[in-house]
């Protein structure tokens, strides 16, 4: 972070303002406008004082204070996902503790604990990168088990247990470098990385699955995109593609803005980037295992309704009698499909709408959060875990602690009352009615969010990010930071030219 002190005169509204304002730090000072921000700083001493400087610390930087949150955040964590580690879950323990993963099950049953492939020798349900992380964790837990064998100190694991720890810390590399990258993307609001870092979402599904891979992969392409490298960035948004279906939808988002703001020669760059990374990742593994690379595509046409979507709301309130109705062995869902297909164009042309529509051309992470967001409300499958998609995206979206915090309360919570589902009312679990319900709640929630945001879409004067510094426009924009307007749809539906 800059080392000076130097910046606008502190507003009237913020400590220090007034007719004889003195300067204000280099950075936005959370305590100075953030409710929850300024109450929580009573514990340290109140708010940042006006005669205060930033800027000049030798360690403990908003970057590595922010690193240490995450950190923090994963070792608690770590200790929550313990009683799972080894993989013996007798007693249902994995619901009773709160610490199931689909890491530790998928170990042994894609073969990882004999030595196979994921792929070339094993079925694998996930994209061809997301199989390639699982194959590195085991290889890397591998060489530990011999070592340990070999080395007396070292403590020895069963080959799970060796394996889901070095998973672990594999992905809590990738929230750090998620953490990272929204610091990046912040501008002159550093601290807003603090809300990845302490994120009560992270704390319950860090460890869940592996999307943190691909959580990362795509922050970090946002990153590159905001420092002018569409090349570099569509690379990154292609590999998080190869492990995550979602980052694609970046593109999307990109294209819109990249057409109002006349720069879709860049946006075409980092669309070749992203789909040479995908293809050559892709390939390979199509091309020597065509069967099992093709699982990933037939299994999600095949799935039904996830029950944490919507649909399976629809379709228990009903008693199955929408849709497809019950389905037989092997069946796949059709009409779902469709349904969900025809939902999924119509938020897209929303989504595109509203890019177009806004009275300014909106942030990149204001609408690549309600695409994502909406992405996940219509699609069929929402596991737990994807909430994780939204968690960077939200921050840089709307950076308010309430209502992220108000949101994330519900995913958190959502996990509650989803394993004891599973445990089942015979073993002192709850019934389906109470899961539902926490999912009604927390899709809720994230239709508040998304209605917030499209709210600062629609009126610019409620932005945060651009009314929290003077000439702000968007900090992870890249190109379209203060680009000029080329197309525009005006609410009187008439195509023109702008600046």
């Amino acid at each position: 972070m800059s080392s000076t002190t130097t910046g606008p005169s502190v507003p009237a509204d913020q400590p220090g303002g007034g007719p004889a304002a003195v300067p204000g730090p280099d950075r936005v000072v959370p305590t100075w406008n953030d409710p929850v921000a300024a109450q929580a700083s009573e514990l340290v001493g109140g708010p940042w004082g006006r005669h205060a400087v930033t800027g000049r610390a030798l360690f403990w930087t908003p970057l590595r204070v922010c690193l240490l949150f995450t950190v923090l955040v994963l070792a608690v964590a770590w200790v929550k996902q313990a009683p799972c580690a080894d993989g013996n879950w007798t007693g249902s323990k994995q619901y009773t503790h709160f610490c199931y993963s689909d890491t530790v099950p998928l170990f042994g049953l894609h073969g990882l604990d004999t030595g196979q492939v994921p792929y070339l020798d094993s079925k694998v349900e996930y994209p061809v990168l997301t199989g390639a992380f699982m194959g590195v964790a085991a290889e890397l837990a591998y060489r530990y088990d011999t070592v340990a064998e070999a080395v007396g100190p070292l403590p020895s694991v069963v080959p799970v247990e060796s394996y889901y720890v070095v998973t672990c810390l594999l992905l809590s590399a990738c929230a750090l470098l998620t953490t990272r990258a929204v610091l990046g993307l912040s501008g002159r609001r550093p601290w807003d990385a603090a809300m990845v870092g302490l994120s009560p979402l992270l704390f319950v599904h860090a460890f869940t699955n592996w999307d943190l891979f691909a959580v990362a992969l795509a922050s970090l392409g946002m990153w590159a995109w905001a420092r002018r490298h569409p090349v570099l960035a569509g690379v990154l948004i292609g590999l998080g593609t190869a492990a995550k279906l979602y980052p694609v939808l970046l593109l999307g988002v990109l294209f819109v803005l990249c057409l109002r703001a006349g720069r879709l020669r860049t946006w075409a760059g980092a669309a070749l980037g992203a789909a040479v990374a995908w293809l050559v990742v892709n390939v390979p593994i199509a091309v020597l295992a065509p069967e099992n690379w093709t699982r990933f595509f037939t299994l999600n046409g095949s799935r039904p309704a996830d029950p944490d979507t919507l649909w399976n709301i629809a379709l228990t309130v009903t008693d199955n009698r929408i849709l497809d109705g019950p389905l037989a062995e092997g069946q796949s869902p059709s009409v779902l499909n469709a349904v969900v297909a025809g939902a999924l164009l119509v938020l897209a042309a929303a989504v595109a709408a509203l890019a177009l529509l806004a009275p300014r051309r909106p942030r990149v992470a204001q609408l690549a959060f309600l695409l994502v967001a909406g992405f996940l409300l219509v699609n069929k499958v929402w596991s737990p875990q994807y909430s994780l998609w939204l968690l960077p995206l939200a921050v840089l979206a709307r950076p308010h602690w309430r209502s992220l915090l108000l949101w994330q309360a519900t995913e958190a919570l959502l996990w509650v009352p989803r394993l004891l589902w599973y445990l089942g009312t015979d073993n002192k679990g709850i019934g389906v009615e109470w899961f539902l319900f926490a999912v009604g709640v927390r899709d809720v929630a994230v239709v508040v969010l998304m209605a917030l945001v499209a709210r600062d879409v629609w009126q610019p004067e409620h932005d945060r990010v651009r009314q929290s510094w003077p000439g702000t426009d968007d900090p992870a924009g890249g190109v379209l930071d203060h680009a000029p307007d080329r197309v525009v749809v005006s609410r009187r539906s008439r195509v023109g030219a702008v600046g």
